[in-house]
């Protein structure tokens, strides 16, 4: 399963010497039947001001050398008019819109006024927040002055929200679908996993970060992989037979998935919070086992399986389970 799309490189330009080793590097080892894009950050829009916040209009003399040395498209990610103005002036060809400014639509708006044409294509990613409408919406702002929009899949608030992309390949079948397995991963030994996934949902690319030395990364450093690595993945992906089940059942089976994993994530905390509550009982003297809180969940959660359609049954029978194993965490 050979992406039609790769938009590979460091999270983040941190010298010459890092940019054009991994943009050598990844040359190297790329195959040429997919499009390949070299991306780094210049301007990181980083949490913390005491991180790491790129080098600046510095690293756009280095995206110029990976140009002309190998031949790459490069891209870089801007989040106000004038980084946009210095990427255009400097020949970037590709410009990307991160998550958090993604967030904004009148940001957008203002970048999507000031590139117009004047790039090669503009990638466009979801926003931090689980808002399917917000990047329908900013795909068609950018689509109004450029054609060559791609959407740039990676999650949003640690979940993977496959729901969102889906409706996202469903309003705009022409715009290409790329997962950012970095991001939504946030570890690089998951980043092939998500790829695999993508890959049997028919993604047209991959948006990763790949660094020389990751551990020396000076952002991102735990979900970035090697040239090498990456390499190796794509070769894997290559051989990876090709799942004759229905796509659009693919598409559900993955947003289950989710919905199981924020099921048993929020079981995992609810079991924390058990054991918290057991070590101030026992401080307190106060008995693990209260009938009447347990009642008051009971109701609760009963008059919840009315409005959402759920067998009480059910309802009660999980209840149960969970309130047991409630009681065994506390009285540990």
């Amino acid at each position: 399963m050979t992406p039609r799309i790769l938009i590979i490189g460091p999270c983040a330009a941190e010298t010459r010497e890092q940019v054009l080793t991994t943009a050598q590097r990844l040359k190297d080892r790329l195959a040429g039947n997919c499009q390949a894009i070299f991306r780094a950050g210049l301007w990181k829009p980083r949490s913390s001001p005491d991180t790491f916040q790129g080098v600046g209009n510095e690293g756009l003399a280095w995206l110029q050398e990976v140009q002309r040395e190998t031949g790459m498209k490069v891209a870089t990610e801007v989040s106000n008019t004038e980084q946009a103005e210095a990427a255009l002036k400097a020949g970037v060809n590709y410009l990307w819109i991160g998550a958090r400014t993604a967030a904004n639509p009148i940001q957008v708006q203002l970048l999507a006024d000031t590139i117009r044409d004047r790039a090669e294509g503009v990638m466009i990613k979801n926003p931090v927040s689980e808002d399917a409408e917000l990047w329908i919406g900013n795909i068609r702002r950018i689509m109004h002055y450029t054609p060559n929009v791609m959407a740039v899949h990676r999650g949003c608030n640690h979940l993977s929200c496959w729901g969102m992309a889906k409706r996202i390949r469903e309003a705009f079948a022409e715009v290409p679908l790329i997962l950012d397995p970095s991001h939504m991963a946030g570890r690089a030994d998951k980043v092939e996993s998500l790829m695999q996934a993508a890959a049997r949902l028919e993604y047209d690319g991959y948006m990763i970060e790949v660094h020389p030395h990751p551990t020396e990364a000076l952002s991102d450093a735990k979900q970035q992989i090697t040239p090498e690595e990456l390499s190796a993945i794509l070769e894997r992906l290559e051989k990876l037979p090709k799942d004759t089940t229905e796509t659009e059942l693919l598409w559900y089976r993955a947003m289950m998935d989710e919905v199981d994993d924020r099921l048993w994530d929020t079981l995992a905390e609810r079991m924390q919070i058990s054991r918290k509550i057991g070590r101030w009982k026992k401080e307190r003297g106060l008995p693990v086992v209260q009938p009447e809180r347990k009642a008051e969940i009971i109701e609760k959660r009963l008059s919840w399986a009315k409005t959402a359609g759920v067998q009480p049954d059910t309802v009660r029978n999980i209840i149960e389970a969970i309130h047991t194993e409630s009681v065994r965490e506390q009285g540990n």
